[in-house]
């Protein structure tokens, strides 16, 4: 490719990533940016599109990694994870590689950053060369996971910069240069303004309109199949088509949360089990959508059909799909901006700092361009913050108050991130996965997320509006995705402590109606052999229920059938419902109060614990009340009491699935 100064690059390197909602691609993107402006031609992709040793066609590799499950590798990056684990490989595979790696963790969970570790660790096992030492980053961290990637990241220019210095007369591309994208938006019918500029941004030349790069219809384009737009990063997922049968609200009308109960119909024989995570796409409002084209001024093309084309001329092109859209969004010819716009984009999303450099480059307004420089300078990070995420500023509003910005609309989807399905644990087991032969039932539990900023200025989710809105009868595209639990029927016979307070309760429930069924299995089987018990356990084991909320009134989900199913089987639930009485109770609080049964289900038994619901304090409040227990009812000091807890983690038999 044609670098600045008119000499030749063929400097690579590739951004590999897992990631499970989409953090770790955001982060590899970035990473991604911040070497092309070394001059390198650089891949971003998931590590389930290559295979160990085509990495070794790039200078270096970067790995950006986060951590889903029981420590567990994002979907997209389990095969390539299960071809470095195989045990013939020699000790020297990977020995041409240098490599760094960044991860994604939640430090309230006990594995913390655990897929990064073991893939940096494997990799330096198989002979590759570490040369930055690996970064963490925390969602717990008052910053977020900025707080360790902006200083990792500048670490990371400099030393790419000092291993690879550029050649004379190269410097690095500065970040008022506008980057070419990977592929842009055209009318379908290749009649786009014709470009008399060339730019160059350490890639090929490429014509400009107005200072910003525009697909003409002189440059060779590659026009994507709409296939392959629909091609997500969730291949591991499957895509399916279903139907609203009801969309309930849990709650009082004068309750201050809404939370819903969603059933869905599928025409076909599905398998799932708990922990297994739904994920609905939901689309933008149709308001939203028009204030963006009218402020943009995207009105004359937003109803024209338009395709995606990629710019890319290098060798490895297939490393360049377009944009990944949510599966079946866009199945609709012809494609239109606008429906881009409902189905694809998310003008909702509180800004990253790669927005606000992008977008100063479609101001001629100078006081906006300063300031929105300003906010992408890492010694501003708190101003960042207190700009965007502590308000939950959106893009819509960002855009609405640097009204100068006018962003092309071939660029749409350059600028504004993707618009990312949210995921529900499932709520439904046992019988009550299936509504007819070859129908499948899943049920849900969603809490609507509307609540008022700092400013006083009422929020609510996209896939919150797009939730409360559907009516019975609607069909809905979905993917069906394995979970983290890891359930298995061969546990039936084991005790089993679930703590799950608010919505954390959905795949609890699906757990207790799938233990239910097993038991109903157990003894039909054993009528049927007229099976005499001789020691052996007469059905499941004991199936013990913490749950948690504010009040017992409105935010007791499902206390009818828990009532029933204590009667049906061995099953008992504890409640803590903090605003209840003066004192607040929590989960934590039941558990020690029931530390004799704890201790001996778990110690005694072998039982597993599950924890399910809000990340950050809970779980480890109840991870501190299991030390606790332990402490207070074997003879065990604090330190033998978290080995234990260790050793039941290494055992699966402490599973934790916090959002």
């Amino acid at each position: 490719m044609t670098a600045p100064g008119g000499s030749k690059s063929n400097r690579t390197a590739a951004v590999v990533f897992g990631s499970e909602t989409g953090n770790a691609l955001d982060y590899a993107e970035e990473a991604g940016r911040l070497l092309e402006r070394l001059h390198f031609q650089t891949v971003v992709t998931s590590l389930d599109a290559l295979d160990p040793l085509s990495l070794a066609r790039f200078d270096f590799v970067v790995a950006v990694i986060s951590t889903t499950g029981q420590g567990d590798l994002p979907a997209n990056a389990r095969s390539f994870w299960r071809l470095l684990l195989r045990k013939r490989l020699p000790p020297d595979y990977l020995r041409s590689i240098d490599f760094t790696s960044f991860g994604l963790g939640d430090s309230s969970y006990p594995r913390f950053n655990w897929a990064a570790r073991k893939f940096h660790k494997r990799l330096i096992q198989l002979g590759a060369h570490e040369f930055l030492p690996r970064g963490e980053g925390d969602e717990q961290h008052e910053e977020g996971l900025d707080a360790t990637w902006v200083p990792w990241s500048a670490e990371l220019r400099r030393q790419v910069l000092l291993k690879y210095p550029l050649g004379e007369g190269l410097h690095p591309i500065p970040e008022d240069v506008l980057l070419q994208p990977k592929c842009l938006l055209s009318l379908a019918s290749n009649n786009t303004p014709r470009g008399t500029e060339l730019v160059c941004n350490g890639s090929d030349a490429f014509p400009i309109v107005d200072g910003i790069p525009i697909p003409d219809g002189t440059t060779p384009v590659q026009p994507a199949p709409l296939a392959a737009i629909l091609n997500t990063s969730d291949h591991n997922a499957q895509h399916l088509i279903v139907k609203v049968k009801q969309n309930r609200r849990l709650t009082p009308q004068g309750h201050w949360q809404d939370v819903r109960h969603l059933e869905l119909s599928c025409p076909a024989s599905i398998k799932y089990n708990p922990g297994d995570v739904l994920t609905i796409y939901p689309q933008n409002s149709l308001q939203d959508v028009d204030q963006i084209i009218e402020l943009m001024g995207w009105d004359p093309s937003a109803d024209q059909p338009v395709q995606f084309e990629s710019t890319n001329k290098m060798e490895e092109a297939d490393f360049y799909p377009v944009p990944p859209a949510p599966s079946n969004k866009l199945h609709s010819e012809p494609l239109t901006l606008r429906k881009v716009l409902i189905h694809y984009l998310d003008m909702r999303a509180i800004p990253r700092r790669s927005f606000f450099s992008t977008i100063a480059h479609f101001t001629n307004d100078d006081m906006h361009k300063e300031r929105l420089l300003e906010f992408t300078d890492p010694q501003y990070i708190d101003e960042l913050y207190d700009y965007t995420t502590r308000p939950r500023r959106s893009i819509l509003e960002v855009l609405q108050e640097f009204d100068s910005v006018k962003i092309p609309w071939q660029w749409a989807a350059n600028v504004l991130p993707k618009l990312r399905g949210r995921q529900f644990s499932i709520a439904s087991g046992g019988s009550c996965k299936c509504i007819a032969e070859g129908q499948t039932n899943f049920e849900l539990l969603a809490a609507i997320v509307r609540y008022k900023t700092v400013l006083k200025r009422l929020r609510e989710g996209v896939c919150t509006r797009y939730i409360t809105g559907l009516e019975p009868g609607t069909t809905l595209n979905v993917t069906l995705q394995k979970g983290g639990l890891n359930v298995h029927e061969s546990e039936a016979t084991r005790p089993v402590i679930m703590v799950g307070p608010g919505t954390g309760v959905a795949p609890m429930r699906s757990l207790i109606w799938e233990r239910y069924h097993w038991q109903q299995d157990i003894a039909a089987r054993r009528h049927a052999s007229a099976e005499i018990a001789s020691g052996r356990p007469n059905g499941i084991g004991e199936t013990v229920l913490f749950y948690g909320g504010r009040n017992q009134e409105a935010d007791f989900y499902y206390h009818q059938e828990w009532d029933f199913l204590e009667e049906e089987m061995p099953l008992q639930v504890f409640t803590a419902f903090s605003r209840d009485q003066p004192a607040k109770v929590y989960v934590q609080d039941i558990l020690k109060q029931q530390s004799e049964l704890v201790y001996k289900l778990l110690y005694f038994q072998d039982g597993i614990v599950y924890v399910c619901g809000a990340s950050g304090k809970m779980p480890r409040a109840v991870r501190a009340a299991l030390v606790e227990i332990f402490v207070d009812r074997g003879t065990m000091d604090n330190s033998a009491a978290e080995d234990y807890l260790q050793f039941m983690e290494k055992e699966g038999r402490y599973k934790q699935e916090t959002w």
